[in-house]
C-alpha cells in the first residue's frame, strides 16, 4: 500500500478560510490564520503564527518565516523570502474610527526573488523590486529599486545585489 500524498501539509491549530487555494508541496506551520480570497503557490513555506489577512496573492517557492503579518491586498511574487516578523501595512492615512477619512487600500507588492530581513516593516503602497534585499529591522517608506540593497529607518539604498546572488 502506498502512502497518501496531500497537496500541502498543515500544522496544528490553523484557521484557513474555505476559499483559500494552496499549491502542492506547500508547508504551513502551527497557529496560522489565512483569510478569504487568498492564493498561495506551490512549494511555499508558511511559518508558525503567520497571519495572512485575505485578498492576498502569494507566488510559488515563497518563504514566510514565523510571525509574519501580511495585510489585506498584498501581492508577493515567486521565490520571495520574508524573515520572521515582517509586517506589511495597507492604510496610508490610518482611517480607523475616523468617519471623515476614506479608507483606500494601498498594500505593498514584493517582486520576484526579493529578500526582506526579519523585523522589517513595509509601509502602504511600497514595491520591493526584483532581487532586492531589505536589511533586517528596516522601515521601508518608499519603493525599492530592482537589485538594490536597502536598510535603516527609513530604509535607504546602500548598495547593489551582486549578479551572482540574483535568481
Amino acid at each position: 500500500m502506498g502512502a497518501t500524498v496531500q497537496p500541502f501539509t498543515q500544522g496544528q491549530y490553523c484557521v484557513i478560510d474555505s476559499d483559500v487555494t494552496v499549491g502542492e508541496g506547500t508547508r504551513i506551520g502551527n497557529f496560522v490564520l489565512i483569510r478569504a480570497s487568498t492564493s498561495i503557490g506551490q512549494g511555499c513555506t508558511i511559518g508558525s503564527y503567520v497571519d495572512i489577512e485575505g485578498d492576498v496573492s502569494i507566488g510559488s517557492l515563497v518563504s514566510l518565516q514565523s510571525a509574519c503579518y501580511i495585510t489585506r491586498g498584498v501581492i508577493i511574487d515567486d521565490e520571495v523570502f520574508c524573515g520572521p516578523r515582517v509586517i506589511t501595512m495597507n492604510d496610508k492615512r490610518v482611517t480607523y474610527r475616523r468617519t471623515n477619512l476614506v479608507f483606500e487600500r494601498s498594500a505593498p507588492r514584493i517582486l520576484r526573488a526579493s529578500r526582506v530581513g526579519g523585523g522589517s516593516v513595509l509601509l502602504p503602497g511600497v514595491t520591493i523590486g526584483e532581487n532586492a534585499l531589505v536589511g533586517a529591522g528596516s522601515v521601508v517608506t518608499r519603493d525599492v529599486p530592482d537589485n538594490a540593497i536597502v536598510f535603516g529607518n527609513p530604509a535607504r539604498v546602500v548598495g547593489t545585489v551582486r549578479v551572482e546572488d540574483r535568481l
